[in-house]
C-alpha cells in the first residue's frame, strides 16, 4: 500500500498568498492555481484585473508541473521542432503547458506534493511569482 503526502487547502492558501504578494510588489495582477500531486485543482484565485486567458493557463501550468514534476519553462526550452519532446504540448487535449510559470512543490524526501501555476504577466514575471510562493511555503 502507498501512503501519499499532498498539499492541503491551507498549504494552497500559503502558496497563493506568497504569489499574490509578489504580484502586488511587481504591479501585475495574476491568476494563481494550486493543485495536488495528480494535477487536480485545490484552490484558485484571480486578482482584480488579471487576464481572462490566464484563468485556464494558470491551471494548466499547475497541472503540468504536478504531473511532470518539473517547471513548465523547462518544456518551453525543449519543445521545439526537431527535438524529440516536440509535440508534448498537444498532450492532455492541449492542456499540457510549456509556458513559464508552473512549478512543482517538492518537499525533498517526501517528493512532489503538488504544484503552483501563475499567469498574468510575462513568463519571467509569472515564474518570479511562483518562485516567491515556493519560498514562502518552504520557509513556513
Amino acid at each position: 500500500m502507498l501512503t501519499l503526502e499532498r498539499l492541503s487547502y491551507r498549504d494552497a492558501m500559503v502558496l497563493m498568498d506568497g504569489a499574490e504578494a509578489k504580484a502586488r510588489e511587481i504591479g501585475v495582477p495574476m491568476c494563481i492555481a494550486v493543485c495536488d500531486e495528480a494535477g487536480h485543482l485545490i484552490a484558485f484565485q484571480r486578482m482584480d484585473g488579471a487576464k481572462i486567458l490566464s484563468v485556464a493557463l494558470s491551471q494548466d501550468k499547475a497541472m503540468t508541473s504536478a504531473i511532470s514534476r518539473r517547471p513548465t519553462h523547462e518544456y518551453n526550452a525543449r519543445c521545439i521542432p526537431g527535438n524529440l519532446v516536440f509535440g508534448i504540448h498537444t498532450s492532455l487535449a492541449g492542456h499540457f503547458s510549456t509556458v513559464g510559470g508552473g512549478l512543482a512543490v517538492d518537499i525533498g524526501d517526501g517528493g512532489v506534493v503538488g504544484a503552483i501555476g501563475v499567469s498574468g504577466g510575462a513568463p519571467e514575471q509569472d515564474i518570479a511569482c511562483a518562485e516567491a510562493a515556493l519560498e514562502v511555503f518552504l520557509s513556513d
